[in-house]
């Protein structure tokens, strides 16, 4: 299978973010400059301004599109609404001034009870506009808000048809990212050679910060149609119940010296841990490269220790529960992974053709990174 040219290529956009957003968005300006001066068009600010504010901090289709069409709908039924109180024959200014001042209310209110908030923002902020003090031209309230679709359309257009980011492909980079860190950190807890603290702790917070990014992607993955958002909610569960899985394994400490010995006398226990932890990179590298979700992570297997840390004891008689523990924190990371993989792999949409051409030439992370199928050490 060919191998995508970098302007096509999903992560290489991924990669240069930043510089391809602030292209889109200069390009959109640069439209607009020209309409303007092409047409003359009056109150052409309001297109300048409506297509940064569109684009600003948005790199990805997704949430373009969400705040775009909210920027249109808002300001659509805020310019009616407002055209609407200038035409109609009310009683007085001040009865207008009144059901003026009552729709910002509800506006107001909806901005903090509903996911349309700017939406409502921007209902309140045009029919303000096209008020103003109560008696500005018509001519002028249509310009504004005809110039507001027009800035808002050219930046959905230039976000959709110029090197377009997926907002679903960044939660499948992160999500493919975190799984590799907590891949790399559970593996190298169960091998004689463990992670530096520091680099651990380094590495457990990026993983954090790429969880909250993630959640900020919900909306605008679910509007490119690939990811509900019930499933991606899931899904977002089940990772961060995993990373405190891990950062709890990772905080694992011995009472005494019996339990560690009893941990590390267990037959089988390291090769079922490594092979845990190669399920975990194998299943970040399909998600990353957008190919069916196909890893079966083999339950953790408690009952086969069971004789030995259940009911084990010190030399002199005292009990020891952390084995149990700790043999409890490991099935849930396996099930956790299990139960991952089960809801990607009910995704009909998440597999891409797109990354599916790369996956041979797979970059992300670096080969020292990754988890060796060997299990020396053990």
């Amino acid at each position: 299978m060919p191998l995508l040219p970098p302007l096509r290529d999903p992560f290489f956009i991924y990669r240069h973010r930043q510089l391809i957003h602030t292209f889109r968005a200069v390009l959109a300006l640069a439209i607009i400059f020209g309409l303007l001066a092409l047409f003359q068009l009056p109150h052409g600010s309001w297109a300048l301004v409506s297509a940064l504010m569109v684009m600003g901090g948005l790199p990805h289709v997704g949430g373009v599109l969400d705040k775009g069409l909210q920027r249109l709908a808002g300001t659509i039924l805020g310019g009616l609404l407002g055209i609407a109180l200038l035409l109609l024959p009310l009683p007085s200014a001040i009865f207008a001034n009144g059901l003026t001042l009552a729709a910002i209310g509800v506006a107001t209110y909806a901005t903090f009870t509903s996911r349309y908030g700017y939406s409502a923002l921007m209902f309140g902020i045009t029919l303000l506009m096209v008020v103003g003090d109560g008696d500005p031209e018509i001519s002028t309230a249509l310009w504004r808000a005809a110039n507001v679709v027009i800035g808002t359309s050219i930046a959905i257009l230039v976000t959709l048809l110029v090197l377009p980011q997926k907002a679903t492909d960044v939660l499948r980079f992160l999500l493919a990212d975190n799984l590799d860190k907590l891949a790399r950190l559970y593996h190298s807890h169960t091998a004689s050679k463990r992670l530096d603290l520091e680099l651990g702790a380094k590495l457990m917070k990026t993983a954090t910060a790429q969880l909250v990014k993630q959640r900020g992607l919900i909306d605008g993955v679910h509007q490119e149609g690939r990811i509900k958002r019930g499933a991606l909610n899931d899904i977002l569960s089940l990772e961060r119940r995993m990373m405190s899985t891990v950062e709890l394994l990772l905080e694992t400490h011995w009472d005494t010296r019996d339990g560690h010995d009893l941990i590390e006398g267990l037959e089988g226990l390291r090769e079922e841990q490594h092979r845990l932890a190669r399920a975990l990179g194998t299943l970040a590298f399909q998600i990353r490269t957008g190919q069916l979700i196909d890893v079966k992570v083999a339950p953790f297997s408690l009952q086969r220790y069971a004789g030995r840390a259940l009911g084990a004891s010190t030399e002199n008689g005292r009990q020891l529960f952390s084995p149990s523990g700790y043999l409890w924190l490991n099935r849930e990371l396996a099930r956790q992974t299990s139960a991952l993989a089960a809801n990607l792999g009910n995704i009909q949409r998440l597999p891409s053709q797109r990354l599916q051409r790369r996956a041979n030439h797979d970059y992300m992370i670096h080969d020292k990174q990754r988890i060796p199928h060997e299990t020396s050490g053990v």
